[in-house]
Protein backbone atom coordinates (compact mmCIF):
# COMPACT_ATOMS: atom_id res chain seq x y z
CA UNK A 1 0.00 0.00 0.00
CA UNK A 2 1.43 2.98 -0.68
CA UNK A 3 0.94 6.95 0.62
CA UNK A 4 -1.51 7.82 -2.17
CA UNK A 5 -3.82 4.96 -1.57
CA UNK A 6 -3.51 5.95 1.78
CA UNK A 7 -4.52 9.54 0.89
CA UNK A 8 -7.21 8.18 -1.13
CA UNK A 9 -8.63 6.42 1.66
CA UNK A 10 -8.97 9.04 4.05
CA UNK A 11 -9.95 11.16 0.89
CA UNK A 12 -12.70 8.74 0.75
CA UNK A 13 -13.98 8.47 4.33
CA UNK A 14 -14.11 12.53 4.40
CA UNK A 15 -16.64 12.59 0.75
CA UNK A 16 -18.70 9.75 2.64
CA UNK A 17 -18.62 12.39 5.83
CA UNK A 18 -19.99 15.03 3.60
CA UNK A 19 -22.46 14.00 1.77
CA UNK A 20 -23.88 11.63 4.72
CA UNK A 21 -23.50 14.12 7.78
CA UNK A 22 -23.21 17.32 5.90
CA UNK A 23 -20.16 17.86 7.59
CA UNK A 24 -17.96 20.53 6.18
CA UNK A 25 -14.19 21.04 6.33
CA UNK A 26 -10.99 20.49 4.67
CA UNK A 27 -9.54 17.05 4.90
CA UNK A 28 -10.58 14.23 7.35
CA UNK A 29 -9.11 15.27 10.16
CA UNK A 30 -10.85 18.80 9.81
CA UNK A 31 -14.63 17.06 9.57
CA UNK A 32 -13.94 14.44 11.91
CA UNK A 33 -13.53 17.17 14.57
CA UNK A 34 -16.83 19.11 13.00
CA UNK A 35 -18.51 16.15 13.44
CA UNK A 36 -18.46 15.86 17.17
CA UNK A 37 -20.77 12.12 18.55
CA UNK A 38 -22.41 12.06 14.99
CA UNK A 39 -20.40 8.99 14.85
CA UNK A 40 -20.46 5.93 16.81
CA UNK A 41 -17.16 5.84 19.31
CA UNK A 42 -15.61 3.04 17.18
CA UNK A 43 -16.24 4.52 14.07
CA UNK A 44 -14.58 8.10 15.35
CA UNK A 45 -11.78 6.05 16.36
CA UNK A 46 -10.91 4.27 13.16
CA UNK A 47 -11.33 7.72 11.09
CA UNK A 48 -9.02 9.01 13.87
CA UNK A 49 -6.15 6.32 13.26
CA UNK A 50 -7.18 7.24 9.56
CA UNK A 51 -6.47 10.72 9.57
CA UNK A 52 -2.98 9.84 11.05
CA UNK A 53 -2.36 7.39 8.97
CA UNK A 54 -2.60 9.49 6.09
CA UNK A 55 -0.36 12.73 7.41
CA UNK A 56 2.29 9.95 8.49
CA UNK A 57 1.75 8.24 4.75
CA UNK A 58 3.79 11.61 3.46
CA UNK A 59 6.75 11.07 5.19
CA UNK A 60 8.31 7.98 4.18
CA UNK A 61 10.30 6.79 7.62
CA UNK A 62 7.06 6.99 9.40
CA UNK A 63 4.75 5.23 6.75
CA UNK A 64 7.15 2.24 7.33
CA UNK A 65 5.94 2.07 10.90
CA UNK A 66 2.15 2.13 10.16
CA UNK A 67 0.20 -1.35 10.24
CA UNK A 68 -1.17 -1.41 7.04
CA UNK A 69 -4.04 -4.34 7.91
CA UNK A 70 -5.21 -2.39 11.20
CA UNK A 71 -5.60 0.72 8.44
CA UNK A 72 -7.45 -1.59 6.25
CA UNK A 73 -9.82 -2.71 9.09
CA UNK A 74 -10.50 1.04 9.94
CA UNK A 75 -10.94 1.69 6.27
CA UNK A 76 -13.70 -0.71 5.86
CA UNK A 77 -15.49 -0.19 9.26
CA UNK A 78 -15.96 3.86 8.63
CA UNK A 79 -17.26 2.88 4.93
CA UNK A 80 -19.39 0.20 6.34
CA UNK A 81 -21.24 2.87 8.51
CA UNK A 82 -20.78 5.49 6.10
CA UNK A 83 -22.33 3.70 3.54
CA UNK A 84 -25.58 3.08 4.35
CA UNK A 85 -28.75 3.33 2.76
CA UNK A 86 -29.04 5.27 -1.12
CA UNK A 87 -30.24 8.90 -0.67
CA UNK A 88 -33.99 7.59 -1.91
CA UNK A 89 -34.17 4.72 0.56
CA UNK A 90 -33.40 8.15 3.07
CA UNK A 91 -36.10 9.74 1.81
CA UNK A 92 -38.55 7.38 1.65
CA UNK A 93 -37.67 6.59 5.44
CA UNK A 94 -37.82 10.65 6.64
CA UNK A 95 -41.20 10.78 5.15
CA UNK A 96 -42.53 7.11 6.89
CA UNK A 97 -41.08 8.47 9.97
CA UNK A 98 -42.97 12.21 9.29
CA UNK A 99 -46.44 10.28 8.07
CA UNK A 100 -46.03 8.45 11.79
CA UNK A 101 -45.56 11.72 13.95
CA UNK A 102 -48.47 13.07 11.97
CA UNK A 103 -50.44 10.30 12.31
CA UNK A 104 -49.48 9.93 16.04
CA UNK A 105 -50.15 13.56 16.72
CA UNK A 106 -53.93 13.41 15.24
CA UNK A 107 -54.46 10.76 17.27
CA UNK A 108 -53.48 12.26 20.43
CA UNK A 109 -55.17 15.18 20.23
CA UNK A 110 -58.64 13.87 18.72
CA UNK A 111 -58.51 12.37 21.89
CA UNK A 112 -58.05 14.84 24.16
CA UNK A 113 -60.54 17.01 22.02
CA UNK A 114 -63.09 13.77 22.83
CA UNK A 115 -62.14 13.66 26.58
CA UNK A 116 -62.86 17.40 27.29
CA UNK A 117 -66.34 16.62 24.78
CA UNK A 118 -67.05 13.91 27.27
CA UNK A 119 -66.42 15.60 30.39
CA UNK A 120 -67.88 18.95 29.64
CA UNK A 121 -71.34 16.94 28.98
CA UNK A 122 -71.26 17.10 25.18
CA UNK A 123 -71.01 13.38 24.82
CA UNK A 124 -72.92 11.56 27.44
CA UNK A 125 -74.74 8.27 26.93
CA UNK A 126 -77.23 8.37 24.41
Amino acid sequence: MSAVSIRQMADRVAGLMETRLRVRGNGLAEKLRRSGRRLPRAVRKAAAALAQAADQAENPRLMMQLDLEKLAADYDLCVRHLGGLGARDRRIGMLLDFAARLALIVLVVGGLVLAVLYLRGFLGPV
